[in-house]
């Protein structure tokens, strides 16, 4: 359960990494392998053949640096097709008198996913911004507060479904599921930004060999 492993199919190359958790929930490496990508421009595959031969190197590698096979893996996504929108939702709660929960917002959260977008398209994120409770505005984190009107203001993340499932298909070509799909800029985001950067406000530039991706971070 400690172990996490991770594919970046890229334009130029494809880089898979294997690291575990240890006691001070920390994440070392064990196992990172990368080679020439094919099949795949501008962050989009485009030989199905090609790109899994290209990930299967990789992965047969880290295999090997780590000592067992991978099951599953986060995957990173990217291209052209990457959109994003902003939108706000709210629910009502049956009382004042109770806080709220995890449950409040993870359901103000699944309500995003169920906007209505372009035919061929998916959401890839849901990443809440900002809450209102009742009528106080600026809140980050709701849950414990007291109200009865919970709102929220949402980045929302939208692809292709087309680029997608060619992504999953490949990595599931090679014995491995999917575990989760993440923005590329996202996943640099959590390796390269510190807390204090992302509250004073930062952007990061993300070049690659087909696209070059920026997210923009404010008030965290």
């Amino acid at each position: 359960n400690n172990i996490l492993a991770a594919i970046d199919i890229g334009t130029t190359k494809i880089v898979t990494i294997i690291g575990y958790i240890n006691e001070n929930k920390k994440l070392d490496i064990i196992g990172m392998a990368k080679c020439p990508s094919k099949g795949i421009r501008r962050g989009v595959i485009l030989n199905i053949n090609e790109a899994v031969d290209s990930i299967r190197t990789t992965v047969e590698e880290v295999q090997k640096q780590a000592g067992f096979q991978i099951r599953q893996a986060f995957v990173g996504i990217a291209g052209q097709h990457i959109k994003s929108i902003r939108n706000r939702g709210y629910i009502n709660r049956d009382s004042y008198d109770t806080e709220i929960t995890k449950a409040d917002t993870e359901r103000l959260l699944a309500d995003m996913y169920k906007i209505p977008i372009e035919l061929g398209e998916e959401i890839i994120h849901v990443i809440p911004q900002n809450y209102i409770v009742d009528s106080e505005t600026g809140v980050k984190n709701p849950i414990g507060m007291f109200g009865k009107r919970l709102e929220a203001n949402f980045h929302i993340v939208i692809g292709e479904i087309a680029s997608a499932r060619n992504i999953e298909r490949c990595v599931d070509r090679v014995g491995i599921k999917v575990k989760q799909l993440i923005l590329e800029p996202l996943a640099s985001s959590e390796a390269v930004l510190s807390e204090d950067e992302k509250e004073a406000g930062v952007a990061l530039i993300d070049i690659g060999g087909g696209t070059t991706d920026i997210a923009v971070f404010h008030d965290d």
